[in-house]
């Protein structure tokens, strides 16, 4: 018939077909559409970086501020005095990850909305207090630096490290590996402690700059005007670190547990000493050269009197008073006596683990059986049998309960300690500043050209468009908190000590 032509096409069938003419000239033409297209998008994505930046940054065209700088010891003007690149560090013990989803820390989400937001920290374990803040310190594990619990004792020194007493934890012989405070120090850097766990002096010798040591009645309004102090300092006395810690947040999670009215009404406390800490660096016009990062050690998880072990039900008194220390909490570590039967009271530990196999409340190890990914048996402080109790179960005895708790009821209504793997446990990371903005300003760059990408691809070949988080939601995959250590010395510019941390983990957030 006239306008038809035969052709090499097939239909769906597989069968040839004849096509008109005008239909398959338009069909080309549609076809080399799509190829031009298509190389468009790729255009697009491989220039698109190049304006994308300059496009999303609030900084006037031809500016310069220390994100243009590659020299992080160049001085900064915040428009009436100099400054050099500085990092505020701030802990906030017990905040678990999702605290910041429940609606009560709006300054918090603001800032990590302008920011970085990590959507967790994974902590070292054991989970607790002094181990983490030491990990988050000199970027190593537990096993590594020597802090192996809040309470332990040493065989080679033959003492006890107990954390809330001075004498029996200042000294610098606990305390190994690097800290931040002492990698700025041998950098020519000043440092300020403000109440961080860990020693006064390195076994070293090294001390920060200035030093303040933990006082728990101080406000947090009062930390607030002693980190303006310190930034307020002349130039060459001024600190170019300063780690701050905040307990209040983890006490009233012990004390009420981790959903009650407490640990909401602290929380909102918390957030509004972040907001305060902003509105310094506002009010000094430092936001672009001070760089705040908000972590947490750990988090928190509810207790029960349905949930407890006894010791002394298992191994009998005789085998609770044959226990000469007792290392942790939650987790017992356990050493006997020299003349204790300790491979019968091991054996009924087992068995008491393996007759309630999977749900038996706890686990024993010993440094041969330990999982590999605690990273937790290489140091002769942890105890030689070690106790880990599951997710919200407790290990104790009848005489604590009733003499010390005053009844089960008297309990701690929340605690941590267990697997660092619980999302219970995660802790929380949030960073304002330079680096932020740098490193959103690139994942925004990122995520919308590739979502402009697919949706011109989509749109090619006729599909419906669909819908993503915007890149103001974007949170950065949960990391290890060993890695805290690298990005602040990357910041500060200052040669890392060797340490349990990812090398080049940063980089792809620079």
């Amino acid at each position: 018939m006239k306008g038809y032509r035969d052709t090499d096409e097939e239909d769906e069938s597989g069968e040839m077909t004849n096509v008109p003419l005008g239909r398959r000239v338009g069909g080309a033409r549609r076809k080399r559409r799509r190829i031009y297209t298509l190389a468009g998008v790729l255009a697009l994505l491989l220039v698109g970086g190049l304006f994308a930046r300059p496009l999303l940054s609030d900084k006037p065209p031809g500016s310069k501020d220390e994100d243009d700088i590659k020299d992080p010891h160049a001085l900064l003007s915040n428009g009436t005095h100099e400054y050099r690149k500085t990092v505020l560090l701030v802990s906030i013990d017990g905040l678990r990850a999702d605290y910041l989803d429940r609606g009560l820390t709006p300054h918090l989400l603001h800032i990590s909305k302008r920011g970085l937001r990590a959507e967790w920290m994974k902590p070292a374990f054991p989970t607790l207090t002094f181990p983490n803040h030491w990990a988050l310190m000199t970027g190593l594990y537990p096993e590594s630096h020597g802090i192996v619990g809040n309470n332990f004792y040493d065989p080679e020194l033959e003492a006890e490290f107990v954390y809330t007493d001075p004498k029996r934890s200042h000294d610098g012989k606990w305390w190994g590996g690097e800290p931040m405070w002492e990698t700025a120090a041998k950098g020519g850097l000043k440092a300020a402690v403000m109440m961080w766990p860990g020693p006064p002096r390195t076994a070293r010798g090294t001390a920060p700059t200035y030093f303040v040591e933990f006082n728990n009645d101080v406000k947090m309004f009062e930390k607030v005007t002693q980190i303006t102090n310190w930034l307020e300092l002349p130039l060459d006395d001024r600190p170019r670190l300063i780690t701050v810690y905040e307990p209040s947040l983890d006490e009233a999670g012990h004390l009420t547990g981790p959903s009650s009215s407490l640990v909401r009404t602290v929380l909102q406390q918390v957030d509004v000493f972040a907001k305060d800490i902003h509105q310094v660096l506002l009010d000094r016009n430092l936001t672009h050269i001070v760089d705040v990062i908000y972590v947490s050690d750990h988090g928190m998880t509810d207790t029960s009197g349905q949930r407890v072990v006894y010791l002394d039900e298992i191994i009998g008194e005789d085998g609770v008073n044959d226990v000469i220390y007792e290392d942790g909490w939650p987790n017992f570590g356990l050493r006997f006596a020299p003349s204790a039967n300790i491979s019968h009271y091991f054996h009924l530990l087992q068995e008491y683990t393996v007759s309630r196999h999977p749900d038996s409340p706890f686990e024993v190890y010993t440094h041969e059986t330990m999982p590999k990914r605690y990273h937790f048996s290489n140091n002769e402080r942890i105890a030689p049998i070690y106790l880990c109790p599951r997710l919200g179960w407790i290990i104790s005895n009848h005489h604590e309960v009733k003499e010390i708790w005053g009844g089960v009821d008297g309990r701690p209504k929340g605690t941590h300690g267990y697997d660092n793997e619980e999302p219970e446990m995660r802790a929380m990371f949030v960073a304002d500043g330079p680096f932020a903005k740098k490193s959103r300003a690139k994942l925004v760059t990122q995520d919308s050209f590739q979502e402009i990408a697919q949706s011109y691809l989509r749109q090619l070949w006729g599909l419906p468009a669909t819908t993503s988080a915007t890149a103001a939601d974007r949170i950065i995959p949960g990391f290890p908190n060993l890695e805290l250590y690298g990005l602040v010395t990357k910041i500060l510019g200052v040669e890392p000590a060797p340490n349990n941390g990812t090398k080049g983990f940063w980089d792809q957030y620079f």
